[in-house]
């Protein structure tokens, strides 16, 4: 699909349609891995950011990410990231957590705006317990602009925190796989054992 027949028919332009003007897109990275935290973006992007790219984002360079992440950071209206560590995810287990880490996402970047906003999409099926409307969206990052942006830069965030997390937890690959279930991963778990920021309510054998 093209940028022209893409921007006709994501949900963000066809909301603005219909008078809804401010627009929060709320996306995760890292329900899956057996390490490390879940973190969520929520954004607010400008009708007429012009940012190219966006609905390619799993097709991206790590390199193109990085380049895409920081041209939204900069255009956007305000964003916030937050993120819940491993105990948490235990803890709650990985919905709630996920859950409980996009409301506050949300809820911060409510204070930054200052204002509320008129909807809320979130990419996933499930709404969130929210004092403003908001809709849930299956593959809302390749159907909404504003949740495709809040994908990038959540994405890049994590993928920088496993990289630092790879120097305090050596051996493990955290940079390579990012905390996901590979071959590399599991080998290692079952030659070092597990760490501090390992899952254990996740099958980690």
């Amino acid at each position: 699909m093209s940028r022209d027949r893409w921007l006709e028919s994501n949900i963000d332009n066809s909301l603005r349609s219909e008078g809804y003007n401010l627009i929060i897109g709320v996306d995760e990275v890292g329900r899956g891995p057996l390490a490390g935290p879940v973190v969520v973006c929520a954004i607010a992007l400008p009708s007429d950011h012009n940012i190219k790219g966006i609905i390619d984002s799993k097709q991206l360079s790590e390199k193109e990410r990085e380049r895409l992440s920081r041209e939204i950071r900069e255009k956007a209206i305000a964003y916030s990231i937050t993120r819940t560590n491993n105990k948490e995810i235990d803890r709650l287990n990985i919905r709630n957590a996920t859950l409980k880490t996009m409301r506050r996402a949300v809820i911060n970047l409510i204070k930054k705006l200052g204002t509320k906003p008129d909807i809320v999409l979130i990419d996933g099926r499930e709404p969130l317990d929210l004092p403003v409307k908001c809709k849930p969206i299956i593959k809302g990052d390749i159907l909404s602009e504003n949740i495709g942006a809040a994908s990038i830069v959540a994405k890049v965030y994590r993928d920088n925190l496993m990289k630092k997390l790879d120097k305090k937890y050596p051996g493990y690959g955290f940079a390579i796989h990012k905390g996901y279930g590979t071959k590399l991963h599991y080998d290692a778990i079952k030659k070092l054992g597990i760490c501090e920021i390992h899952r254990k309510s996740f099958r980690l054998f």
